[in-house]
């Protein structure tokens, strides 16, 4: 049984044995496959810093501070790939899954396939991903490059019933297919609540000593795709009861906003379906934000001439922007014009700290920047000044629905077309989560899974 990091270590690797620490960022660099890069799930690099960086306010045209916490740095490219190490590696401590038997199935529409891929080849599983056939190219290479294989399934990012339907017929097809179902195993939770939250909140305290924000998250913005990431929100809260929890849909797919459907093109996010470990209940807003922007904005980034308009007409540092567009994938965006939509719609200011995330960063969409090139032009630098003004500067305080009682309501009771009426939960089970207690329950099962864990390694040392 091949294993990583605890969450503890996850959270806080200056804890993990300093020789298996100092090989795995070696290793980091030589060879990015070798499964002691298992020890580099985390948000913080060799010095024990937070990935992270604080948007301009020349970019965003809020006074509030804007931090970005991105996950390009962790194996495989995204952050996804926590998520994923997660959840196998519950499913193998508490005997669900044997490496030496079973295939696991990874469902998915980008970023946590790939994670699975990585992770599960890395562990000695033998890997199958099933995304949709209208993902980036480079999200099929990487699966490849990584020794998984891969299913197509019809649509892009918002035909998640298609992937659930193949998997339902690879389980009937064999005993040895084993789900790793991100939108539904908690592990994908728990890494998040965990891990990326209790980062944020020392992340905040770390801000306020260098003279960013007031020591607090006034919120925290992420779209959902399986939505482990928003999970970080509920560890927030916790901290900070004010903090407010604000999800992000596309609006050309707005499922919690009203009950919409539909199709788009922000990978990894709005999967036409309310999942089951998102904790709508302390979700405090929905926004909604249009695809089409989110790919214009992240052009900006992607072309020599948006980066220059940036430096030349916004006085952005050149060598910031060239570093931080590496950084930014589609969603990102959506989440950069979310966190200021969330300022203007709060009326943050200059002592509030807004935290979103960056899942991945510009190598997932080559492919899709010229796609875009090819529709709406090159930018010059008249056009790109046009797209700040017009996306990040204009962002609106439309599309939005508050938590309110009835629509948080509204939110939980989504979720029974997908679980009880399609994958066989009952009604007990989804009535269950109406009770702070279930989420708590989840929330500490963190500290026994890494107690089974020390225990293998004890074992596997004697």
């Amino acid at each position: 049984m091949i294993t990583g990091p605890t969450f503890e270590e996850m959270l806080h690797p200056h804890k993990i044995a300093p020789a298996v620490r100092e090989r795995a960022l070696k290793m980091r660099e030589i060879d990015p496959l070798d499964p002691i890069n298992l020890f580099n799930i985390t948000w913080r690099d060799g010095n024990n810093e937070v990935y992270h960086f604080v948007l301009p306010k020349a970019l965003t045209g809020v006074d509030a501070n804007i931090v970005v916490i991105y996950g390009r740095e962790f194996p495989s490219g995204s952050h996804k790939v926590g998520a994923a190490y997660s959840v196998l590696l519950e499913k193998e401590l508490f005997g669900e899954v044997d490496p030496n038997v079973h295939t696991l199935v990874w469902p998915s529409t980008g970023n946590y396939g790939i994670g699975g891929a990585w992770v599960g080849c890395r562990m000695g599983c033998k890997s199958l991903v099933v995304l949709p056939a209208g993902m980036s190219q480079e999200r099929f290479d990487r699966i490849h490059s990584y020794g998984a294989d891969i299913i197509k399934t019809v649509g892009s990012e918002s035909n998640v019933k298609e992937i659930y339907d193949e998997t339902h017929r690879l389980r009937a097809s064999s005993g040895d297919i084993r789900i790793l179902n991100q939108f539904e195993v908690m592990g994908n939770y728990r890494f998040h609540y965990h891990v990326t939250g209790n980062t944020v909140v020392e992340l905040a305290a770390e801000l306020q000593r260098r003279g960013i924000g007031n020591g607090k998250i006034a919120a925290y913005v992420s779209a959902m795709g399986s939505a482990g990431t928003i999970a970080a929100g509920d560890r927030l809260k916790q901290v900070w009861p004010d903090h407010k929890i604000v999800g992000l849909e596309p609006i050309q797919c707005p499922t919690l906003y009203n009950n919409g459907y539909g199709a788009h093109d922000i990978q990894g996010i709005g999967d036409k379906h309310v999942t089951w470990i998102h904790n709508v209940w302390n979700m405090d807003a929905i926004m909604c934000l249009d695809d089409i922007e989110c790919k214009q904005g992240l052009q900006v980034f992607a072309e020599e001439a948006g980066r220059a308009a940036l430096v030349k007409r916004y006085g952005l540092d050149e060598g910031w922007v060239n570093w931080v567009c590496e950084r930014l994938g589609i969603s990102g965006i959506c989440n950069i014009l979310g966190a200021i939509k969330t300022a203007k719609y709060y009326g943050f200011g200059k002592d509030d700290t807004i935290v979103t995330v960056a899942t991945d960063g510009m190598d997932r969409y080559p492919s899709v920047m010229e796609s875009m090139a090819e529709c709406y032009g090159r930018l010059d630098e008249a056009s790109a000044v046009g797209r700040v003004e017009r996306i990040f500067h204009g962002q609106r305080t439309d599309w939005i629905s508050p938590g309110t009682p009835e629509n948080r309501t509204r939110w939980h009771n989504l979720k029974y077309y997908t679980w009880v009426e399609q994958q066989g939960k009952s009604v007990e089970e989804l009535d269950a989560q109406r009770d702070p207690a279930w989420w708590e329950q989840h929330q500490r099962m963190v500290s026994d899974i890494d107690a089974r864990l020390l225990t293998v390694r004890e074992t596997e040392t004697a």
